[in-house]
């Protein structure tokens, strides 16, 4: 584990201040859920809790079967993260921190139908230089009320433009992710 040289004392009612360039850094904003626990070695860990994450396994078989019918890249992300790719590398997309655009989106709520035209598109990761992708689809996946993360399909070829049935695709998962959730 890296040490950042900040030391921070446990006040009378058990609390502690994480440092605001760790936040930053972690990009923890406040109301996010933490997760604690500890190693064998006592360390305690704090841990950004990701409540899509724990249907990981669930959401690597939903954008698979995405990819096959939908035939374009499908994408499942939490709120800070992509957690399941199929139809592109994972290299280039699992586990990247998404961009602002996809976070700007599933803080406004938007079902979002870009590119060939229509509409800007969106990047999807932070790395992402906007040239790799030329349509999208994109929903939140609401759970509860709140954003928990989006469904995305992506488009590398300039003739395909993502319709309708695209977005009413996505909107179909991510109510189904948001349900899942729930239960």
């Amino acid at each position: 584990m890296k040490a950042t040289g900040i030391v921070r004392r446990i006040d009378e009612l058990g609390r502690v201040v994480i440092p605001k360039e760790i936040r930053r850094t972690l990009r923890i904003r406040e109301g996010d859920p933490l997760e604690i626990f500890t190693d064998r070695e006592g360390e305690v860990i704090l841990k950004k809790y990701s409540p899509i994450g724990e249907l990981g396994d669930f959401a690597k078989e939903y954008v698979e079967s995405l990819h096959l019918a939908m035939g374009h890249t499908a994408v499942i992300c939490d709120k800070d993260n992509v957690i399941a790719v199929a139809g592109a590398s994972k290299r280039d997309l699992l586990e990247k921190p998404l961009h602002e655009d996809v976070e700007l989106i599933m803080k406004r709520r938007e079902k979002v139908l870009a590119g060939n035209g229509s509409g800007t598109l969106p990047r999807i990761t932070a790395d992402d230089d906007g040239e790799t992708y030329r349509s999208a689809a994109v929903v939140p996946i609401l759970s509860a009320g709140d954003t928990i993360g989006a469904v995305v399909l992506l488009s590398r070829d300039a003739g395909v433009s993502m319709t309708n049935t695209e977005l009413k695709v996505c909107e179909t998962a991510a109510n189904f992710m948001g349900k899942q959730m729930e239960n």
